[in-house]
């Protein structure tokens, strides 16, 4: 699922860094470049999709000056591939994961060792993206096996090309839970979260951004800049982010 990118404010020009991001970061990430459009007169055009797909799309060729993963694994995936601009990498942000519902549901559960998540979904389908290379999927997996239950309800999974695809099934009532990061619940009016995973039940959550090897645009460096910016840190904290990055 390739999300659209934010139209650009009519006083700036859409010549600025073409940003690839991870589907999670989009609410918060339209904000701030909306804003960086706005003092700078560039507007940078964002590709929204999972980490995993953006990282093969950039190794195979792609023109992106700047990206920002949803996990290490597939930054570090580029920089095996000298396709990062030497000092420019940082771990940026930190995000929890959380199992979510329709809005208008009222399960009860706890996330704990052998909880009955599969018996909760019932004939329901689990939500979540593809546990093989999105990183929420990889996160939501990993949790799940830790917990020891996620043998059980693996015939039950919904899978998607990236976790807002996630979000929106569980919106759309299409999926009784889903497995999504806080921020996309909170992006979301239409689900509400039952429990967070507990942190010790997968890898850290963390999003690093790099500008990329083979970048010309000027402002790629100034917008990763702006990004920890008193203005940019604001609507990061807002959306539930959690800034790693003074």
């Amino acid at each position: 699922m390739l999300l659209a990118t934010a139209p650009a404010p009519a006083s700036a020009a859409a010549d600025g860094p073409l940003v690839f991001a991870a589907a999670s970061m989009k609410t918060a990430l339209d904000a701030i470049s909306a804003k960086f459009a706005a003092k700078t007169g560039h507007a940078p055009v964002i590709s929204y999709n999972s980490s995993g797909v953006l990282a093969k799309q950039i190794a195979a060729g792609a023109p992106a000056d700047l990206f920002i993963s949803a996990d290490e694994r597939w930054m570090s995936f580029l920089a095996d591939r000298g396709e990062l601009k030497a000092g420019t990498r940082e771990t940026l942000l930190g995000n929890e994961l959380v199992l979510v519902e329709p809005a208008a549901s009222d399960a009860k559960l706890a996330i704990k060792p052998g909880f009955d998540l599969a018996g909760a979904l019932g004939d329901g389908k689990l939500a979540v993206c593809t546990v093989a290379s999105c990183p929420a999927g990889i996160y939501g997996k990993e949790a799940l096996t830790k917990l020891g239950v996620y043998a059980a309800v693996e015939p039950k999974l919904a899978q998607t090309e990236d976790v807002r695809a996630a979000l929106l099934l569980v919106a759309r009532g299409e999926a009784k839970f889903g497995i999504v990061y806080a921020t996309d619940a909170r992006a979301e009016p239409k689900v509400k979260v039952i429990d967070a995973f507990p942190a010790s039940s997968h890898a850290p959550i963390t999003y690093p951004v790099a500008v990329l090897k083979d970048s010309k645009n000027a402002q790629a460096g100034e917008l990763e800049g702006y990004l920890r910016s008193p203005d940019a840190v604001a609507i990061l904290k807002d959306q539930g982010f959690t800034v790693l990055t003074p």
